[in-house]
């Protein structure tokens, strides 16, 4: 790692970027995905009084128009310069917290069908300008050599507080916590961004300047790639199918009792700091894995975890329907666990990914389409999907079964496709071709 060397010459400016780095994107994970996707559904259901299918209307929308925003944002600031001017991209970034501190603030006061919208339409803005300018950020902090090992550091940071430090899942617990929590960070971003405080403006030029060394990610190294290429799209539809199962099965998961009553909603905080725990490692195997090898085989690994665990959800189903008797009052922990190392492998890789496929110039426009699409469009889409299933009455099992089967034929696909890749290469190489 880098961060080994700047340690030892004491370039403590940069070690600060690492800090800064993880400390923004973790905590920025940590409320968009579980403020917004859970307790935005909460918020619909319980207090306005909208049924599921409405609700799962107003997420699809939020996932839309999220990512139309972003894509806008991120071409903008590359074409206008943006991408590698940090100060702006400061400036930027606190506006955004600052929208997200307001909506958070008030959201338990939202009551009617119209302020619900209101609230889902600002939403959609902060979040779709936050995604480029968050991920952006990465070409300013961190060398390439040190995304895997970086992007490991905020997964296991964002999982394991939020294991070892659960919130009960309620929009009124939610907007207590994260008001308390993000008020000292909109302080810090507002410094930084103001240009009027003498050492935070140091900083901010020191910082600046390391794009120029930083900027050039992993797989642009022998060639650029490209926004129009296969290169950069195979990934965006690999990362969809990853966010869209993910979201699809933790959705019904959380709202099966014996499922989460021995992990995620557990009495005993043994629980909790065991999955943190699991998070934790399974961030840091994923960071050595991206780090080391090809992303195509954390691809894999993430694809056939996530098989593996849907099987054993379903495997508890059908011996709880064929044995009644021998039914237990909770799932194995195995399952969670399972569970949260698929998690943190796609979730450092997801952190790692767009950046490395990005130059100054791109990292913009393919961080936005990368997460916007990948990532918030299909997780609110795989969102109103499971609250579709809901309101048609699917069976448990019969959801869990669509899960795994998608799960399933993403990892048997990708391994189909590498395969001809490799023969294609064999072929090449002796002239076959």
């Amino acid at each position: 790692m880098r961060l080994f060397g700047f340690l030892r010459e004491r370039e403590w400016t940069t070690v600060l970027g690492y800090v800064l780095f993880v400390t923004l994107l973790a905590a920025g994970y940590y409320y968009n995905v579980t403020f917004v996707q859970l307790g935005l559904l909460d918020l619909g259901t319980r207090l306005v009084g909208l049924t599921e299918a409405q609700v799962s209307a107003w997420m699809a929308a939020l996932a839309l128009l999220t990512f139309g925003v972003a894509v806008v944002t991120g071409v903008t600031m590359d074409r206008r310069g943006w991408s590698t001017d940090l100060l702006v991209k400061f400036r930027m970034l606190f506006g955004v917290v600052a929208v997200q501190f307001l909506l958070t603030l008030v959201a338990p006061a939202v009551r009617t069908g119209p302020a619900f919208g209101t609230w889902i339409l600002v939403a959609s803005v902060a979040l779709g300008v936050g995604i480029p300018v968050s991920f952006g950020l990465t070409i300013d902090f961190v060398p390439v050599e040190d995304r895997g090992y970086v992007a490991a550091a905020i997964t296991a940071v964002a999982y394991f507080a939020a294991n070892v430090y659960p919130l009960d899942w309620r929009v009124e617990t939610f907007s207590a916590v994260m008001v308390a929590a993000m008020l000292p960070g909109l302080v810090v971003l507002g410094v930084l961004a103001s240009g009027r405080v003498g050492p935070a403006n140091r900083l901010v030029a020191r910082l600046a300047d390391q794009h120029e060394t930083f900027g050039v990610g992993r797989f642009c190294r022998r060639a650029t790639v490209r926004t129009r290429s296969f290169a950069f799209w195979g990934p965006v539809a690999l990362m969809f199918g990853v966010f869209f199962v993910d979201s699809l099965g933790f959705l019904r998961i959380v709202e099966t009792p014996t499922f989460v009553q021995s992990a995620w909603q557990s009495p005993a905080f043994s629980d909790h700091l065991a999955l943190g725990v699991v998070h934790v490692l399974g961030a840091l195997v994923a960071g050595v894995l991206y780090t080391n090898f090809d992303r195509n085989w954390l691809f894999l690994w993430v694809f056939g975890l996530f098989s593996l665990t849907h099987l054993f959800y379903t495997t508890d189903v059908r011996m709880t329907a064929w044995f009644p008797g021998l039914a237990r009052g909770a799932s194995s922990p195995i399952n969670s666990a399972v569970y949260a190392v698929a998690v943190s492998f796609y979730t450092t890789l997801n952190f790692a990914l767009w950046p490395d496929l990005s130059t100054p110039k791109t990292v913009g426009t393919h961080t936005a389409i990368g997460v916007g699409l990948a990532g918030w469009l299909a997780t609110f889409l795989s969102t109103a999907v499971a609250l579709y299933f809901e309101t048609v009455e699917l069976t448990l099992l019969s959801h869990l079964n669509v899960v795994n089967a998608l799960a399933l034929l993403l990892f048997c696909g990708l391994v189909v496709a590498l395969y001809l890749r490799r023969l294609l290469a064999v072929a090449r190489a002796e002239g076959g071709i």
